[in-house]
């Protein structure tokens, strides 16, 4: 049975969750704040600001799957202040399921991050573990989270830790220009997971018959930070990174994605070492 589902959201990891749910039939509605319409692409194209109810008021009735997934606007250094992450991510979820007939809804997906977790100095880290955020972006995304489990819908919740691929190549160009730090006195674990199996990810959780109410998105392999650049740099030719402070705000931590996996999700890429270097050969 195809689903009617709408992306409250959509940009480069919502378009890649696009064509998976097209590819398997559903149909699908994308949101966003400015439309840039690809013809034939076969997704509903909608305009809308998560954060102005009123102009939410013509969202398609008998959406049977909701997956919120929007993203701070980059291009705008305020909309990455706490009070914007609220009013995107708390309210902008209040006002998108207040929008639609929830009587229809089958399931509601957030895309949240791992950023909720604390500092962890290197443990392992899955759905069982305490939240304790080091900062606004992960508090509010908590709050968001709680808020959604407290609602009479089904509900899941996919934490993704930090996404790579086509497109986000931020962190090749400063190993290229030699602006890169690491600590290497104590070592400071990474997880990632690459843009591809992130979408793939979404797409599976909407398929499961009786999902979780919780999943960790990341791949199998946490790496000391130190040795994933110092990887990327050799695959470069770029001098290797010189030692410096951990990342500010966070935490060292190593994310078990053993749930996901047992649900039957594969990632294409397991390691970001492998899918850094696909990246560099494309």
């Amino acid at each position: 049975m195809s689903e009617r589902v709408l992306l409250a959201g959509c940009g480069d990891l919502g378009l890649r969750v696009a064509r998976q749910l097209l590819a398997r039939g559903d149909q699908v509605w994308a949101l966003r704040r400015s439309v840039v319409t690809v013809e034939g692409d076969g997704i509903h194209w909608l305009h809308g600001d998560l954060g102005r109810p009123d102009s939410l008021r013509s969202l398609p009735q008998d959406i049977t799957q909701l997956v919120y997934l929007p993203a701070p606007d980059k291009g705008r250094p305020e909309a990455r202040g706490e009070a914007a992450y609220r009013n995107l991510f708390v309210d902008g979820l209040r006002h998108v399921l207040s929008a639609l007939d929830v009587a229809s809804l089958r399931r509601v997906l957030f895309v949240s991050s791992s950023a909720v977790y604390g500092e962890h100095t290197g443990a392992w880290v899955d759905e069982c573990t305490p939240e304790n955020p080091l900062g606004f972006n992960g508090a509010v995304l908590l709050e968001a989270e709680r808020w959604l489990a407290r609602q009479p819908l089904p509900s899941v919740v996919l934490r993704l830790a930090g996404l790579y691929g086509p497109g986000r190549v931020q962190l090749i160009e400063r190993l290229r220009e030699g602006k890169v730090h690491v600590p290497r006195d104590t070592t400071h674990w990474s997880n990632r997971i690459h843009i591809d199996d992130a979408a793939v990810a979404v797409a599976h959780l909407l398929a499961l018959r009786e999902p979780l109410p919780l999943y960790l998105g990341v791949d199998d392999t946490p790496l000391p930070l130190d040795v994933l650049y110092d990887a990327l740099a050799a695959r470069l030719g770029a001098p290797l990174p010189s030692s410096g402070p951990a990342p500010a705000g966070v935490g060292s931590k190593r994310l078990s994605n053993a749930r996901l996996r047992a649900s039957g999700f594969v990632p294409q890429w397991p390691d970001a070492r492998a899918g850094y270097a696909g990246l560099l050969d494309n």
